[in-house]
């Protein structure tokens, strides 16, 4: 499936009820960037979200060409189950 505000993003369609199940590739300028374009897409806040970074940006010389975009694999953490007081 891809995402209709970002069209870069594609993520599968099997099992999307559960939304723990989600996991998408996000590129962005840099890594905190790219976590904010997660956020936004998967529309959760961040305490629920994972996040591995599979490439670190990486500058051009004196602004040549060579400049690699970061690149993170998120995917969500369902929250903790509330605790039952007794």
């Amino acid at each position: 499936m891809v995402c209709e505000q970002h069209p870069n993003v594609y993520f599968p369609m099997e099992d999307i009820k559960n939304k723990a199940d989600i996991e998408i590739e996000v590129e962005g300028k840099t890594v905190e960037e790219a976590v904010k374009r997660a956020l936004a897409i998967l529309k959760v806040p961040k305490n629920q979200l994972k996040i591995k970074v599979v490439a670190e940006e990486q500058k051009g010389l004196f602004g040549m060409k060579g400049a690699k975009s970061a690149k993170i694999r998120a995917s969500i953490v369902p929250p903790p189950a509330l605790k039952k007081k007794a």
